[in-house]
């Protein structure tokens, strides 16, 4: 994967965004990490309405983001970035345990690019993190902006 991809990870909990971390780097990912714990801190990012870390439209981005987290939930950032003009190129995978096929329809009716199911075996989660972390080595991503 090109290094100036940079993969957002939204998810509140911690152990799993670890891991995520963790698992992406044991198959080779090196590209920049980024953690947020709900999805207003996604959607601020994006939109740069706080400080701290900025988005920056000549990098590109991928998105994991989790469905149930705190204060903006996954849909609901997805419905605003796929609904925003500049936004809406960032590839978007769901990353959860929901596996509710109305959940996964309405994922992919708000353009979500993937949907996966974080399995409840620690190992099985491993290896799923593991496979995405090669397909994400082998995917082209465009600017964001």
């Amino acid at each position: 994967m090109n290094t100036n991809i940079t993969i957002i990870i939204a998810e509140d909990d911690e152990g799993h965004a670890y891991l995520i971390k963790r698992n992406l780097n044991k198959a080779g990912i090196a590209n920049p990490i980024i953690h947020f714990k709900d999805g207003e801190e996604v959607l601020n990012f994006f939109t740069s309405k706080k400080n701290g870390k900025k988005f920056d439209s000549d990098n590109g981005y991928i998105l994991l983001l989790d469905i149930k987290m705190p204060k903006i939930d996954g849909t609901e950032v997805l419905e605003a970035m796929k609904s925003h003009p500049v936004l809406k190129k960032i590839p978007v995978i769901m990353i959860t345990t929901t596996d509710a096929p109305a959940e996964v329809e309405l994922c992919h009716s708000l353009g979500c690019n993937s949907y996966i199911v974080k399995p409840i075996d620690y190992e099985k989660f491993i290896d799923v993190v593991k496979k995405l972390g090669y397909f994400l080595s082998i995917v082209e991503v465009p600017k964001a902006g």
